[in-house]
């Protein structure tokens, strides 16, 4: 067990001092809850040598998206440094937003485990950094995107005009923003222009690692189709369009990550790539829904514009 702290507070401290650089005197804040407690309080236990930090930890959200209680919302947004370990993702919340909209910098550590913590979070992030940022620029000058899989992904976006994001794990200025683990370049796409079909072979939020693949049809940036999962065929039952809309496209750079079930890392594995259905307000779409749910393709061929950048999962660039 003292082996298992003693790596937590390894892993930590790499999240305080290298991805966040968080100085004396900072305020932080740690919003946790019971399936991710323990990362929580390895983290607060960190910054407490260095910091005042605040620990609160919150009943569990019912799924992604969902805004946290109001009192966690407030301590975030009057805070200098937020990390959130939790079992559903903060990432697309107002609350969120907020926050690095009134300067606070900070990461989201959705679903976070200790064996994900410990492997993942010793990675170099300087090299996933320079590969983000090659694909970002890449992603930045492009119109249109295409997807194909062995599978059976055939899929078409429209970037045209919508700024790149990268989550490179490094957040040191004012307002800044990262997962952890990172490794990721994503944009919103235009939201009524996606079409194809995709084929999830690699894991879906909410449910995990898929084992069967799971088939979506996509019409006009929309869900039109959906079959092999009757879970995920339930839960966007449950909503209308704007839940079922394409908002964003995303390419994995962490050479670390591997699949796992748990999207939080399995969207950062390097040479996936990601679709996800739902918000995406926090990074330059235009689309406000209740959800965001991730959808992880393994071994695809990745073409921006007529460039292909990544060949049945291998990088070119």
């Amino acid at each position: 067990m003292k082996d298992l702290e003693r790596g937590l507070l390894r892993a930590s401290n790499i999240v305080i001092r290298k991805c966040l650089a968080v100085k004396p005197g900072e305020k932080v804040v740690v919003v946790t809850d019971e399936p991710c407690r323990a990362v929580g309080v390895s983290i607060w236990t960190a910054l407490r040598k260095r910091n005042d930090a605040m620990l609160i930890e919150m009943i569990p959200r019912k799924i992604h998206g969902e805004e946290p209680p109001s009192i966690v919302a407030d301590a975030i947004i009057k805070s200098d440094v937020f990390i959130i370990p939790t079992s559903h993702s903060l990432t697309h919340t107002q609350a969120r937003i907020n926050a690095n909209r009134n300067g606070a910098r900070g990461a989201t550590l959705p679903g976070i485990t200790v064996e994900m913590m410990l492997r993942t979070l010793n990675a170099d992030y300087k090299r996933i950094e320079r590969l983000t940022k090659r694909v970002g620029r890449i992603m930045d000058n492009a119109v249109r995107a295409r997807v194909e899989s062995d599978n059976g992904t055939r899929l078409e976006l429209e970037l045209n005009k919508r700024k790149c994001c990268l989550d490179t794990g490094i957040v040191t200025k004012k307002g800044g923003f990262s997962n952890l683990p990172a490794g990721e370049a994503y944009i919103a796409p235009i939201e009524d222009r996606s079409k194809g079909s995709i084929v999830v072979d690699g894991s879906f939020a909410p449910i995990g690692a898929v084992a069967e693949p799971v088939y979506i049809e996509v019409k006009k940036g929309k869900i039109t189709g959906l079959k092999g999962n009757r879970l995920m065929s339930t839960i966007f039952g449950k909503y209308g369009k704007s839940e079922k809309t394409l908002c964003e496209f995303g390419i994995g750079t962490n050479y670390r990550a591997k699949i796992t079930g748990n999207v939080l890392e399995d969207e950062k594995v390097l040479g996936t790539i990601h679709v996800a259905f739902g918000n995406n307000l926090a990074f330059g779409g235009k689309n406000k829904a209740g959800i965001h749910l991730d959808a992880v393709i393994r071994r695809p061929s990745v073409w921006l514009d007529e460039k292909l950048i990544i060949r049945k999962g291998k990088f070119l660039i």
